[in-house]
C-alpha cells in the first residue's frame, strides 16, 4: 500500500499499518456521529476548557474531541491528541491536521508537568492496563488548580440495546467477540470509578452521569458498526459470513429500537468525571 503518514499517499506502509487504518476509518465512519460527537462539548464542559488553553486529548482515537476543541480554544490556544494506535492517528491527522497528533501511551505521557490548561479523555480509561497511573499522568501533564475530564460508559444492563448484542455474539461469535463488546462498559459503577481517581490523588473529584442517545441509520448499521468497525479494533475479526448471519438475526434481536422513519435510537448513558490537580 501507498499511504501517506495522514492516511493519504506518498509513504509505503506495512500491511499491519493499512489494516489498522482501515479499521480506524470504518471506526470513524461507523460510531462517531452515532455515539461519540454528543460527548465532546459535555466533556469540554466539564474540563472548562476555554479561549487560549493548551488542552491534551488521552486516547483520542480518530480525534472527534480533539477537532471539537480547536473551535473552542481558538487561534491562541493549541490542542494535542495522543492515542497508542498509530492507524488512528493516520486517520486522525486526514481529517484535521490542525491538532498535534502524538502517538504514546497514557500510563507514560511524554509531556513536562504542569504543561496543560486541561487534560480530557473520552472512552479510553476503561482500556488502559494501569487505570491509576493513567489519571495520574493526566493529573500530573495539568496545571495546578486545573481539570482533567474522563468519560466512560456506564455499565452494560442501563445501556439498552448493548445487552441484547453482546448475548448475540456469546451465541453466534463465541465470548472473545463478545467480550470486546462488554469491554467498553467495565467502569459503569461509579463507586469504583471514584475509587481510582481518589487512588490516582485527584482533588474535588466529581461523577455525573448523563443520558445519551445512540443514533444509528438501522439495526445492521448498529451492529456492522460493532463487526467492522469495534471488534477488530480490539483484535477479533469475524469472515464474512459470520457477520451476515448475525446481522441478520439482529434485525429480529433488535427491533424494538427501530423508530417510525426506520432508524435505529437506544440510550446510552456514560459518566463524567472531573477531578483537579
Amino acid at each position: 500500500s501507498t499511504l501517506g503518514p495522514s492516511g493519504g499517499r506518498g509513504m509505503v506502509v506495512s500491511d499491519e499499518l493499512a489494516a489498522a487504518i482501515e479499521g480506524a476509518r470504518a471506526y470513524e465512519g461507523l460510531h462517531v456521529d452515532a455515539l461519540f460527537r454528543q460527548w465532546a462539548e459535555p466533556l469540554l464542559d466539564a474540563a472548562r476548557v476555554s479561549t487560549g488553553d493548551r488542552v491534551l486529548d488521552v486516547a483520542c482515537g480518530t480525534g472527534i474531541v480533539a477537532r471539537e476543541t480547536l473551535g473552542r480554544v481558538g487561534s491562541t490556544g493549541s490542542v494535542t491528541g495522543l492515542d497508542i494506535g498509530p492507524g488512528m492517528l493516520a486517520v486522525a491527522a486526514s481529517i484535521e491536521p490542525a491538532v498535534t497528533w502524538t502517538e504514546g501511551d497514557a500510563s507514560r505521557l511524554p509531556f513536562d508537568d504542569n504543561h496543560f490548561d486541561a487534560v480530557v479523555s473520552q472512552f479510553g480509561l476503561m482500556f488502559f492496563p494501569d487505570r491509576v497511573l493513567a489519571i495520574g499522568e493526566m493529573l500530573r501533564c495539568v496545571k495546578s488548580g486545573r481539570r482533567i475530564a474522563v468519560a466512560v460508559w456506564d455499565s452494560l444492563e442501563r445501556s439498552e440495546a448493548f445487552p441484547i448484542a453482546v448475548d448475540l455474539l456469546q451465541t453466534r461469535a463465541g465470548p472473545a467477540a463478545a467480550d470486546a463488546l462488554r469491554a467498553p462498559f467495565v467502569l459503569g459503577e461509579t463507586d469504583e470509578l471514584r475509587r481510582l481517581f481518589d487512588e490516582a490523588g485527584g482533588a474535588e473529584v466529581s461523577i455525573h452521569t448523563q443520558l445519551g442517545t445512540a443514533r444509528f441509520p438501522s439495526v445492521r448499521s448498529m451492529v456492522e458498526a460493532d463487526l467492522r468497525g469495534w471488534l477488530p479494533v480490539m483484535g477479533v475479526h469475524l469472515d464474512d459470513d459470520l457477520i451476515e448471519t448475525i446481522l441478520a438475526e439482529a434485525e429480529d434481536a433488535l427491533s424494538e429500537f427501530v423508530t417510525d422513519d426506520g432508524t435505529m435510537s437506544f440510550d446510552a448513558p456514560a459518566h463524567i468525571v472531573t477531578a483537579k490537580a
